[in-house]
């Protein structure tokens, strides 16, 4: 069975700038310890995976989306990132292209969005199996039979149990959760009053945010649940809240990714390219990383 690797960067380029000195720097002298960090991360992902099929999805604005067009405040409290890891960006996704991994950017679409994209496209239940490798525990919305979700940095896997064990609901569920309870990570609002035990609470009852306020009237009567009156007055003070919101936490499948995509052509891993790597590990001046680049095409 083939083996998708779908990678956040992100997460991995940001713990590369903000955990390594800044010392590191390229033959010019410019920081490079992101770019660094980055191609460390991948040359051991690539190692001990070993992928059949390698994508790397990137965030082009890394404070805003088309989600900022639904609700401005979306992601608005993040600090803008340093102009020193901005510079970097482009050689993080050249390293990627270097390595061999089919990369994927766009300027209004999130990584996670180009993600649940490319896994629309791979179509898992043909013989694909797909790995999400990301720190963003709202990509575990995507889990299922054929798809899995790494977190590499803390060596942790999730399939659809481990996601119900964490979270306390089913991957499917995931985006009701953060309908409800909000995510300030991402300045997601939420439901006033109403955390994440009290979601997954409610959430064991109700399949969903819309079957959940198709029946809030019969929630004040439920005897199995602390305060079902008090929960049914914030739910429903708080409806235009929770569908918001669910707008924003559920990833989009409609990215503009190449019509027709083919899984094989578009995805299949083949090794480090020498015509790409000699010419950026040149500039960059990474010798010992060079030197553990294990698959070459």
């Amino acid at each position: 069975m083939s083996s998708a690797y779908l990678i956040d960067a992100s997460p991995y380029i940001f713990r590369a700038y903000f955990s390594l000195p800044d010392s590191i720097r390229d033959r010019d002298g410019r920081p490079a310890q992101a770019v660094h960090g980055f191609i460390s991360f991948l040359l051991k992902l690539i190692a001990d995976e070993n992928p059949s099929h390698l994508a790397v999805c990137f965030d082009r604005n890394l404070s805003a989306s088309f989600r900022n067009e639904i609700y401005p405040p979306y992601k608005a409290q993040r600090p803008q990132p340093p102009p020193e890891l901005e510079s970097q960006l482009p050689a993080c996704e050249e390293a990627a292209r270097a390595l061999g991994g089919a990369t994927f950017i766009d300027d209004r679409y999130e990584a996670d969005d180009l993600i649940a994209t490319l896994l629309a496209r791979c179509k898992p239940d043909d013989g694909c199996r797909v790995v999400i490798v990301s720190s963003d525990k709202d990509l575990t919305q995507l889990v299922g039979e054929h798809v899995s979700f790494y977190d590499f940095g803390k060596g942790e896997r999730f399939g659809p149990a481990e996601v119900l064990t964490k979270f306390g609901v089913k991957p499917e569920q995931i985006v009701d959760l953060l309908a409800l309870a909000g995510d300030a990570v991402d300045n997601i609002p939420g439901v006033p009053g109403i955390g994440k035990k009290g979601a997954a609470e409610l959430l064991l009852r109700y399949p969903n945010v819309e079957g959940l306020y198709a029946k809030l009237d019969e929630l004040t009567l439920r005897t199995d649940l602390r305060g079902a009156r008090t929960l049914a007055a914030k739910l429903e003070a708080g409806r235009d809240l929770a569908f918001l919101s669910k707008n924003l936490a559920k990833v989009a499948t409609d990215a503009p990714i190449a019509k027709p995509f083919d899984f094989d052509r578009h995805l299949q891993f083949h090794g480090a390219d020498p015509a790409l790597v000699d010419p950026l590990f040149e500039r960059l001046g990474f010798k010992r990383l060079k030197d553990r680049i294990g698959r070459w095409r």
